[in-house]
């Protein structure tokens, strides 16, 4: 267990470092976020250089002066950007001497990643906070970056979560908040404000659920602690939510680990799209407690799954794509209408624990008696930890594509429902 009395004067200094980063960082003023990258090639790019020393289109950061006429830090000298081949959300860019500032692309924050050995520039950017290596005493509030913390072997780095032990279904995070390793530091909207400033939380990683509550993001930013959002639940394509382990790896120093284990993700899909697609109908849903159908929207990266899996989303013209909205309610007559012909259901299980049988989801819903695939024995479920395991994307459509073609052996995150 972590001496948390020890590291209580490093964890004092380290805020005092963010606090030097300037009142625009650390309340989230958005300036202008970094362009965006090349987002279908691997590996970092050289920046475009132009005749000013920096890529194109924006200002050098080592230029004399900025638009304000701030003298910028000489440090601060662009290299290249990660190059990515699928997240559209975040952004990475390298400077001399290991320097890497993150963006989170939806809302223009930026994270100047600081060396440890390296001192943090006077003025790091417009918008920017410093963090110093290590990053660490996280509060994590997005439970799916867990995973991707797990898979980078740095657990270490989270010290308080948003979720009580009993509602990780990780094993690593279980272990790590029985041991008191890692301290329940309240949900998203009521956060244990004295607790986490007590103890030196460095950084809180929140979903977007912070946005019901900006005055809990207003407090934490007033205690000096920088907000991060996570939003690779936005990424339309499956592999693009799985790509954040880059983000995570840029923001930990563990680049080389992230690329490996996105590869690992990225053969699973090469494995499933080169098999025949099947064009056999799914839906996936949720049976809301005030009895609406909450189904995903065709620009989120479930259906997208589906597609790469071989098959096709029923509800394709559902939605509007405009709304960023993964999910959408609709009433039972309208998933009647659109499902009853479809040759599967999916069961979406990460919010209320799921169903074991047939007789459990008609229980919910006693309409599904009629469709096709309840009357052919196609139900299927997903297992409670999906939406914690990012990393479960390429096994999820291997799985998806196993149930379309019915070769169900050894399948990981689905689970067929049985009558009786």
């Amino acid at each position: 267990m972590r001496d948390r009395k020890k590291n209580g004067m490093k964890r004092r200094k380290r805020m005092v470092i963010l606090l030097l980063a300037g009142v625009m960082g650390l309340c989230g003023c958005s300036g202008s976020a970094v362009s965006p990258v090349d987002t279908r090639e691997a590996g970092i790019e050289a920046g475009s250089e132009d005749s000013a020393g920096g890529r194109d289109g924006e200002k050098n950061e080592s230029s004399p002066e900025d638009e304000n006429g701030t003298e910028n830090s000489p440090e601060l000298i662009h290299k290249g950007s990660l190059a990515l081949q699928y997240a559209e959300n975040f952004a990475v860019d390298y400077y001399e001497g290991g320097y890497v500032r993150l963006t989170t692309t939806m809302d223009g924050r930026k994270f100047l990643i600081v060396p440890e050995d390296k001192e943090v520039p006077q003025n790091p950017g417009e918008g920017t906070v410093a963090l110093k290596r290590p990053v660490e005493d996280i509060y994590l509030v997005a439970s799916s970056a867990m995973d991707m913390f797990c898979a980078l072997d740095e657990l270490d780095s989270i010290a308080f979560s948003g979720q009580k032990e009993d509602g990780w279904y990780l094993e690593e995070a279980r272990r790590a908040m029985a041991a008191g390793d890692i301290l329940y530091a309240g949900k998203y909207n009521r956060p244990d404000y004295e607790l986490i400033v007590s103890e030196g939380c460095a950084l809180a990683i929140e979903n977007m659920m912070i946005s019901h509550s900006p005055e809990v993001m207003e407090k934490l930013e007033e205690f000096g602690i920088p907000v991060m959002i996570e939003y690779s639940s936005y990424e339309s394509h499956p592999l693009g939510r799985a790509e954040w382990i880059k983000f995570y790896g840029a923001l930990t120093g563990r680049e080389e680990e992230a690329a490996k284990i996105f590869a690992e993700q990225t053969e699973i899909l090469a494995r499933v799209e080169a098999e025949e697609k099947t064009e056999k109908t799914v839906a996936f849903f949720f049976v809301t407690a005030n009895g609406m159908i909450q189904v995903r929207q065709p620009s989120d990266y479930v259906p997208k799954m589906i597609e790469l899996a071989g098959g096709k989303y029923v509800f394709e013209d559902l939605g509007d794509a405009d709304t960023k909205r993964s999910t959408v309610n609709i009433q039972v007559e309208e998933f009647y209408a659109g499902a009853k012909d479809a040759d599967f259901l999916i069961y979406n299980s990460a919010i209320d624990g799921g169903v074991f049988s047939v007789e459990e989801l008609l229980d919910k819903c006693g309409v599904l008696t009629d469709f096709k695939a309840v009357r052919e024995g196609n139900v299927w479920c997903t297992t409670n930890d999906m939406y914690q395991q990012p990393l479960s994307i390429g096994f999820l459509t291997e799985d998806i594509h196993a149930m379309l073609s019915g070769e169900t052996e050894g399948m990981h995150y689905l689970f067929h429902l049985e009558q009786g």
